[in-house]
């Protein structure tokens, strides 16, 4: 069973719950709280020659007399948790961790040494962004790091950042947020363009909340707050599920319980009305309080498991995790069920963070497993005009496109296109007395009779039930309820866990083009009962 990382509510199992601003940590400090005690050895050689105005040769021989560095930034070897890691590690008692060329040479050529020593990079700035001393020399560098990040990343090299206050400016737009996870000091300024700059060009304060860690996290750009003194364990844990070794590939055991036509046993009969529950009893229990949700499902599923932050935080519908399913790491994105006095709307910032999470499995090599459980997508004028169904279709394609895996778990509540938006899988996976419709029952109910008191009939009649989906295409496996998941929570969970391990072993001993062409054939078939 997997545990996350944090010190919020909920027996520390969340990654981003970190509060509180505190003075950031020197270079050397941070370095010291992160890797094993005496690992670590610098790559730095002395920087070129120096500069030729006075004025700005002072201050570097300041800077260098008051922090002990002869450089921005700090670069080289250390080992977290006893695995190696290459470290990049702003000073902003430097001149504000800003950069100029030798700086950025610096920073370039530690990246290029973790991509030919196929390293972990961990890269920790802090900075106003470029030095204004070297002008348009030093904005150009933010491209050489950049070119140099990304083959980093195109190697299959994990990248992973963490934002410390401040870090602004072209550090921010450049190499700072490039990291395949992004992580950020709890109440860290993080933005483009400094307050003071702001004030001065626009006349007006910039509001003090809208370049905040939090704020940021909040609307799904970063992936975890996390104070300083817990980020070793963030990354050794991290680091753990990105190498952790796949489980040896092999095909599903067992029957599948329903399969689509083709891939139904010629034994198994098409009518299983005997075996289905009744829909309208099936969309009750689905919103039964004591339902497990996806949160529940991964920490009892999980053989490790570091929850990211989310659009809404732990109050949002959405759920991002790093995690070991049956033996193999993946990349989790789900909708966390509404409480009995909660409602989590799943909103246009949920979607952008789903294909955001698809992006960074296909970057990664990891297979990807969407959870569909929610009553709708946000109906508000405001999700009108973020463009809520834009988003819904480019969260389709997205999967679609996918080259990596995808396997997706219909757990309970499937309404409308928030529910269809997490659904386009190599492999669908659903509990016993899931369902999928356009819209809840009592919504059908409205259109067709023009009220709602024929939800039950509504839901009987439009074959929205596991079983029936199974029928139609779109559900692999049904794994049953016995006869309600809320009332045998573990051994529900035990038993779809044992069913998404099996798909995920039969999806990686796939050959890639043979399962992007059956992808293609899947979705082409569906909804087809001929």
């Amino acid at each position: 069973m997997g545990t996350g990382i944090g010190t919020g509510a909920g027996a520390g199992t969340y990654a981003g719950a970190g509060t509180g601003t505190g003075t950031s940590p020197t270079a050397h400090q941070l370095i010291g709280l992160l890797v094993d005690p005496g690992s670590f050895r610098s790559w730095d050689e002395p920087p070129a020659g120096p500069p030729a105005d006075p004025g700005y040769r002072a201050s570097l021989d300041r800077a260098r007399e008051r922090t002990g560095l002869d450089e921005a930034v700090l670069t080289g070897l250390g080992l977290i948790g006893g695995r190696p890691v290459a470290l990049v590690a702003s000073e902003f008692g430097f001149l504000g961790g800003s950069i100029g060329v030798a700086t950025a040479e610096r920073i370039t050529r530690a990246v290029e040494r973790a991509t030919a020593e196929r390293l972990p990079l961990l890269a920790l700035p802090v900075s106003g962004g470029t030095r204004m001393q070297e002008g348009s020399a030093a904005f150009l560098c933010m491209l050489r790091i950049t070119s140099a990040v990304e083959a980093h990343r195109a190697a299959g090299l994990p990248y992973l950042t963490y934002l410390r206050n401040p870090t602004m400016g072209g550090v921010f737009a450049s190499w700072g947020t490039l990291g395949h996870l992004v992580f950020a000091e709890p109440g860290a300024r993080l933005g483009f363009l400094g307050p003071r700059v702001y004030e001065e060009l626009r006349g007006v304060e910039l509001p003090p909340d809208v370049q905040r860690a939090e704020t940021l996290a909040g609307r799904g750009l970063v992936d975890a707050v996390v104070p300083p003194q817990e980020l070793r364990e963030l990354v050794r844990r991290t680091l753990g599920v990105l190498a952790t070794a796949p489980a040896p590939d092999g095909a599903p055991t067992g029957t599948p319980t329903a399969g689509p036509r083709g891939d139904r046993p010629a034994d198994q009969p098409t009518d299983r009305s005997a075996d289905q529950p009744d829909a309208w009893d099936a969309v009750r229990r689905t919103r039964r309080p004591d339902r497990p949700g996806t949160r529940e499902l991964l920490r009892r599923t999980a053989e490790e498991l570091v929850l990211l932050d989310a659009p809404g935080g732990r109050d949002g519908a959405l759920v991002r995790a790093l995690a070991v399913l049956g033996g193999r790491p993946v990349l989790v994105v789900g909708q966390q069920r509404q409480g009995p006095e909660h409602e989590r709307p799943f909103t246009t910032a949920d979607l952008r963070a789903v294909r955001r999470t698809a992006r960074l499995a296909e970057q990664l090599g990891l297979p990807l497993v969407t959870v569909v459980d929610t009553a709708g997508a946000e109906l508000s004028v405001q999700a009108e005009l973020d463009g809520i169904a834009i988003e819904i279709a480019h969260c389709l394609t997205a999967l679609l496109a996918l080259r990596t895996p995808v396997l997706a778990v219909l757990l309970g509540q499937g309404s409308g296109g928030g529910a269809l938006a997490l659904l386009p899988a190599d492999r669908v996976l659903a509990a016993g007395n899931a369902w999928l419709a356009p819209l809840p029952p009592e919504g059908a109910s409205a259109i067709v009779h023009r009220d709602g008191a024929h939800a039950a009939e509504l839901a009987r009649s439009q074959g929205i039930g596991a079983y029936h989906l199974a029928e139609v295409g779109l559900v692999d496996e049904v794994v049953p309820e016995l006869p309600d998941a809320a009332e045998e929570p573990e051994a529900f969970c035990a038993r779809l866990g044992a069913a998404v391990g099996t798909a995920l072993g039969a999806l990686a001993a796939a050959d890639e083009a043979d399962r992007l062409a059956a992808r293609a054939v899947r979705h082409r078939r569906l909804g087809d009962l001929r």
